[in-house]
């Protein structure tokens, strides 16, 4: 049988292990070609092949709901759900999705795009199962360092205490565990212990104890200790943490030993209450490149298959943001040891791996724990020192509660970066930086800002490291800056809620935030060639607002647009109609951003011309908002 055959998993069934081995190599090959050609997460789905076959081939996936964390290890498990044929179109706009979403796929039983879900998800599942009657297995496949976070801690917590519910827990362990000189050792004790004469001892050993005559009942207080003796001697350190909590422990368990896997998922399946089968997989297994890089090669972009090197672009591009953010941290922190950056398992995304290498004592990587993140930042804050959190604006949204409670009601000065804000592309809906805007400027004390280019992020990122008076944050987008000249020392920092005019014009005021600045200079000449001035403001800051800059100028124009790269509802645009509101000018106002909508997977442009928030799209609705019965459309 070949993958592109396979539209249904229960085909795997009745399968043998050598047909098994030849479709993980197919799921490799074509995982491999697309994400190429395409971009995308390689080394988590690459190491997780032969532990997708070898559950799928002892479930029944008509009935039973396997729930997978995060879901760029799912890329096997999209393969083998009747999405060979589209999988070319993998992160593409309107193609498959790089996690998973359940309008996607029958078989995506619940969407994954930030880690530590699953396991809550799948008891919930199994709890509904229970209340309704109803027959089938749920199954939480969990790892990539996903186990670090508090959510999936409080799920085995929770789950280890209701002993007559079955779930099983699949905990993807890729980090190098699988070594010969520690594995063979706990997969024979995990044998013994599953053995039924083992299983039998455990099982019946007080009963058996019992029927001694005149010594059972005398023995009764030391059962419970010599039945967990034995236990000890049969589960490895890290199974005993988890018998602990109230789960069977089964593993470690080679996780690209088919045989083997699908034995003990087997069994898993015949032990009743919550079970966990630790499987030892690598990571990128199958691509050497990227089994010896698994850092490098946990997501890609285009890249040569033969070499492992990225495809080089046509011509060369102005450096990224979170190069630049890098760059100018390390440099601030060589001069100010108090300076401490902070990342929750995003060293190399943030850039942040660069002040590791330099100056490691002044960097913390905290796992996937955004809360911890912020609670430590503001701890770090208490004593003097400059806490730098540089999380993605959409892992942000996991630790609101410890950023109003434990920074800003405190008034405790923590510099919040947040990387990848406004349109981040493929990755999609579960990865857009959308609402930092919106969820931030509700909070007292702290104050919000946001660069127009790279340089303008050098001279903020000075500001937030001298803000001291209170929480700063600072949002800055994915991908490349637009080639302004940096400056290497000597910046300076910018007074706090204060922004900038641009570009003058008495027909319409364009007031810009962040990314936005530039599109609304571009927007701006459109309409002067239409004959419509504007005034172009970089605002800089969302919280506060320059309202002794903007408030005159609206009312003098008369007529005010704004711009931003996030949700409209809550955001830059409703802060600057609440403050005209608020010093009763009531001034038409044209607000451009992010409508209630999710945006789904493309890439940023194509999701920017959907939206209407190109300089061109912009400048017409202007038009036809504001001077319709002047000029024609843009053209």
């Amino acid at each position: 049988m070949h993958l592109s055959e396979i539209t249904h998993p229960n085909q795997l069934h009745g399968l043998s292990v050598r047909q098994l081995q030849q479709i993980a190599r197919q799921i490799r090959d074509k995982h491999l070609q697309t994400v190429a050609v395409n971009g995308g997460h390689l080394g988590p789905g690459l190491g997780v092949v032969e532990l997708t076959l070898g559950l799928y081939q002892t479930l029944d996936l008509d009935r039973d709901k396997v729930i997978w964390d995060v879901g760029h290890q799912a890329y096997p498990h999209k393969l083998l759900t009747g999405r060979y044929d589209r999988f070319h179109t993998l992160r593409q706009k309107n193609g498959v999705a790089g996690y998973l979403k359940r309008g996607e796929n029958k078989f995506d039983h619940f969407g994954a795009g930030h880690a530590s879900t699953s396991i809550s998800a799948a008891l919930g599942m199994a709890l509904a199962r229970d209340l309704k009657g109803e027959k089938f297995k749920a199954v939480a496949v969990i790892g990539d360092g996903a186990l670090t976070g508090g959510m999936a801690l409080e799920a085995i917590n929770h789950a280890g205490h209701m002993p007559k519910t079955n779930l099983l827990v699949v905990l993807n362990d890729n980090d190098m565990s699988i070594s010969r000189n520690v594995g063979a050792i706990p997969r024979y004790l995990n044998k013994m212990r599953l053995s039924q004469p083992v299983q039998f001892i455990k099982d019946n050993l007080e009963e058996q104890l019992k029927q001694i005559p005149f010594v059972g009942e005398s023995l009764s207080p030391e059962l419970g200790r010599i039945k967990e003796g034995m236990k000890r001697l049969a589960v490895p350190k890290v199974g005993a943490v988890f018998e602990e909590l109230g789960f069977t422990y089964i593993g470690p368990v080679d996780g690209h030993n088919l045989e083997e896997l699908i034995a003990t998922f087997q069994q898993a399946h015949q032990i009743p209450g919550p079970v966990l089968v630790h499987v030892a997989t690598i990571k990128g297994k199958g691509y050497e490149i990227a089994e010896l890089d698994q850092v490098g090669y946990h997501a890609q972009s285009p890249f040569n298959v033969a070499t492992g090197k990225a495809i080089p672009s046509n011509k060369p591009k102005p450096p990224a943001y979170a190069k630049v953010f890098s760059h100018t941290l390390v440099k601030l922190a060589e001069q100010n040891p108090k300076i401490v950056g902070i990342t929750a398992a995003m060293a190399t995304g943030t850039g942040l791996d660069k002040l590791q290498a330099k100056l490691p004592n002044q960097y913390i990587d905290v796992g996937i724990a955004e809360q911890h993140a912020i609670t430590l930042a503001a701890g770090l804050a208490t004593e003097g020192m400059r806490p730098v959190a540089v999380i993605y604006s959409t892992f942000l949204q996991r630790a609101y509660d410890q950023i109003i409670h434990d920074v800003c009601i405190q008034n405790l000065p923590v510099f919040f970066c947040l990387d990848r804000a406004g349109i981040v592309g493929a990755d999609g809906p579960t990865h857009q930086g959308m609402y930092d805007i919106a969820y931030l400027r509700c909070i007292p004390n702290i104050a919000i800002m946001a660069p127009k280019d790279e340089a303008e992020l050098q001279s903020m990122i000075v500001t937030g490291v001298n803000h001291t008076s209170g929480p700063i944050a600072m949002r800055y987008p994915r991908g490349n800056g637009y080639g302004v000249p940096l400056m290497e020392e000597g910046w300076e920092p910018l007074e706090i809620g204060k922004g900038e005019i641009l570009r003058t014009g008495d027909d319409v005021l364009i007031v810009a935030y962040g990314t936005m600045v530039y599109p609304g200079m571009q927007a701006a000449e459109i309409l002067s060639e239409h004959g419509i001035e504007a005034t172009v403001i970089n605002a800089r800051f969302v919280k506060p607002l320059d309202t002794e800059l903007i408030l005159p100028l609206a009312k003098k124009i008369g007529r005010v647009v704004t711009l931003e790269e996030g949700c409209i509802m809550g955001g830059f645009g409703s802060a600057i109609a609440e403050a005209l509101m608020d010093a009763e000018i009531l001034v038409p106002v044209k607000r451009f951003g992010v409508p209630d909508v999710l945006v789904d997977h493309a890439e940023p442009n194509e999701s920017k011309t959907e939206l209407g928030l190109t300089s061109h799209q912009i400048a017409e609705r202007v038009l036809q908002a504001f001077f319709k019965q002047q000029v024609s459309a843009v053209v």
